[in-house]
């Protein structure tokens, strides 16, 4: 089981990584990008698809031709905890490499 980000983490986390969104009960985080084309934004799922494999924690996301939306959150902890964090940090510098943008 994954540790739980205690308050001070999370707001911590909120500012370190302000282009996600937290929910307001802080159970999850998300963020939507758009990526040049459809074959960008699915390379980008592949990437980040074989890091999630690696940490054995896995997105919950879904891809619209050039978007794609990504929750995360550790459903057998309850909440948002260090796999998430680590996870975020590897989908924002992954997104950068290919030039995606925010929603």
């Amino acid at each position: 089981m994954s540790n739980l980000l205690d308050d001070k983490s999370l707001e911590k986390l909120k500012i370190e990584l302000n282009s996600w969104s937290f929910q307001a009960d802080s159970k999850a985080m998300s963020r939507e990008l758009k990526f040049n084309s459809f074959a960008s934004a699915m390379g980008f799922m592949m990437q980040v698809a074989i890091v999630a494999e690696k940490m054995n924690h896995h997105p919950e996301w879904s891809n619209v031709y050039s978007s794609v939306n990504i929750n995360l959150t550790t459903h057998d902890s309850g909440g948002i905890t260090n796999l998430d964090e680590a996870l975020a940090k590897h989908v924002d510098k992954i997104a950068f490499q290919l030039g995606a943008t925010s929603i």
